[in-house]
């Protein structure tokens, strides 16, 4: 539980106190027991709480007399891949002189705290502060997409040499492919969800903040456009790598074809003498054997230089 005043505080989550008409920015669970009474005593509707309780609520703005409470989307790096990032549900509740930012998982709070604490000013307006956070969110899931997109250039540089693991690229590129189609996905709903807020909010805040929600915005239509760039070169980068391993087989292909190639006549030839005739030309005959081996190693030799020229081989 922190707590941001004209200071930053950290208590427990039975040591919280929300005091009315005083401007407090609370960083908590979802779950907290005090937030929530505090909530429906002060007018929450009851029907928003298990919107903010449950991690399958989707992004969304709602709005009431007293409260304005933003649902979005914060990505946090799996242990399973590198590449992959999961969603988990962050909750905004906005009163005049209140900011409650909500999340079930303590590293999400602890992430969030450090880098508003960098921001915080006591003298900020709410809806400064508002934009503040927001502006946090997006950028961490910039980071991701920048993240993503170097793992990307290092693939590929692996991909053109001789030896790569194909399975583990495959993993790769199917993860940065399911994290960056949720990151398209989640940004256009938190574009239209900021314009609802921006909207919403009177004409003087709207012209003092105008710029920053500008630049909101422009970061938002980057993500969407850069996550989709992305997500096609992750699709290339498999066909890519499809096209190695293909070329590849068909390299140990055209060896064994070559080695075949070699052995056919000699097989050929070998099969001839394995006939069981009385009368063979080279039966008696003293050099026969040595005869043979070598029409045998020399038809093999002419083949092999054949093909070496031809660059089968």
């Amino acid at each position: 539980m922190y707590v941001f005043a004209d200071r930053l505080y950290r208590k427990g989550e039975e040591d919280i106190e929300l005091v009315k008409n005083e401007k407090q920015i609370v960083f908590s669970s979802a779950k907290n027991r005090k937030i929530i009474e505090w909530l429906l005593k002060n007018g929450f509707h009851e029907t928003f709480i298990e919107d903010i309780q449950s991690e399958d609520q989707s992004v969304a703005y709602e709005e009431n007399e007293g409260f304005k409470l933003i649902i979005l989307k914060y990505f946090r790096p799996s242990k399973e891949n590198e590449l992959l990032f999961e969603d988990s549900n962050i909750v905004m509740i906005i009163t005049e002189d209140k900011l409650l930012f909500l999340s079930d998982f303590e590293e999400v709070i602890k992430k969030m705290v450090s880098k508003f604490y960098k921001r915080y000013k006591p003298d900020d307006s709410i809806e400064y502060l508002t934009y503040t956070i927001l502006d946090i969110l997006i950028d961490n899931t910039m980071d991701i997409v920048d993240l993503i997109d170097d793992r990307l250039e290092e693939i590929e540089d692996i991909i053109f040499k001789k030896e790569l693991d194909e399975e583990e690229i495959q993993k790769n590129l199917y993860f940065a492919r399911r994290s960056l189609n949720r990151i398209a996905k989640q940004s256009v709903f938190e574009n239209d969800v900021i314009n609802k807020l921006y909207n919403h909010y009177p004409t003087q805040i709207r012209k003092k903040l105008k710029f920053e929600f500008i630049d909101l915005k422009e970061h938002l239509n980057f993500l969407i456009n850069e996550s989709k760039t992305y997500l096609d070169r992750t699709g290339y980068l498999q066909n890519l790598l499809m096209g190695f391993i293909s070329n590849r087989m068909n390299q140990a292909m055209q060896r064994l074809a070559a080695i075949s190639l070699i052995f056919l006549p000699l097989t050929f030839i070998v099969g001839n003498y394995g006939m069981n005739f009385k009368y063979m030309p080279e039966i008696n005959w003293e050099y026969g054997y040595i005869f043979v081996w070598g029409v045998n190693l020399g038809l093999g030799f002419v083949i092999y230089r054949w093909l070496k020229k031809k660059q089968w081989i």
